[in-house]
C-alpha cells in the first residue's frame, strides 16, 4: 500500500473520477480505491431504502437551510459536533417514541388532564389526543402542550364524558421532518 503526505494534488478530494475510482475522506486521510462491482440486481428492499435516503439527503438540505428549523437543527449539530446536515438527515430517519400515556388524572370532567411522555432525537413538533367511545365516535380531540422541559406534553379535556367504558385515548406525535408515532390506551 503506499502512502502519500502532504499531497496537495489529493488533499481533501472526494467523489468519483470516472469509472474507475472513488476518493473519500477518512480520519483526515484521503482514501483512494476502485470503484466497486454490482453484481447482483438490487432487492426491492435496497431500492426503496435508496429512495428514502434521497429524500433524506434533500429534506436535510432544506432544513438546514429554512429559518427556524436551521437553528434547531444548529443547536444540536453544535452539542453533537456534527453539521446541521447530518442532524437532519439522521432525524429524518427516526421517528419520535411514545414512552408513556398517562390517564390517571382523566375521569371524563373538563379539565381533567393526560399527559403524554415523548422523545425524539432532535425534538417534538407536536403532540394531538383523540378521545374516543367505545361506538367510534369522537368525544374531542386537540393538541397538547410540552412543559418546559418538552418531554411531557399535557392535554386538557374539554367535554364532558360520562361512559368510560372502552373508551380509547389516542395520540399522535409528529417531529420536524413529519414522522408520525401513533399509539392508543384504553381508558380503565
Amino acid at each position: 500500500m503506499a502512502k502519500s503526505k502532504n499531497n496537495v494534488v489529493t488533499y481533501g478530494l472526494s467523489g468519483k473520477v470516472g469509472d474507475m475510482l472513488i476518493f473519500r475522506q477518512v480520519d483526515g486521510k484521503t482514501v483512494v480505491s476502485k470503484i466497486p462491482e454490482r453484481t447482483k440486481e438490487l432487492s426491492e428492499k435496497q431500492i426503496e431504502h435508496q429512495h428514502r435516503f434521497k429524500r433524506a439527503v434533500i429534506y436535510g438540505k432544506t432544513a438546514a437551510e429554512t429559518p427556524g428549523t436551521k437553528e434547531i437543527y444548529e443547536a444540536v449539530a453544535a452539542k453533537r459536533k456534527k453539521t446541521p446536515f447530518i442532524v437532519a438527515v439522521a432525524d429524518f430517519f427516526n421517528a419520535p417514541e411514545i414512552e408513556n400515556i398517562d390517564l390517571s388524572n382523566y375521569t371524563g370532567t373538563p379539565g381533567d388532564t393526560i399527559k403524554v411522555t415523548v422523545t425524539d432525537d432532535v425534538t417534538v413538533k407536536s403532540v394531538s389526543v383523540s378521545i374516543i367511545n367505545a361506538d367510534g365516535s369522537t368525544v374531542e380531540e386537540g393538541s397538547a402542550v410540552a412543559d418546559a422541559s418538552g418531554y411531557v406534553w399535557t392535554y386538557t379535556a374539554v367535554q364532558n364524558n360520562d361512559n368510560l367504558e372502552g373508551d380509547k385515548i389516542v395520540v399522535a406525535v409528529s417531529d420536524l421532518p413529519g414522522n408520525l408515532t401513533e399509539e392508543s390506551k384504553t381508558v380503565n
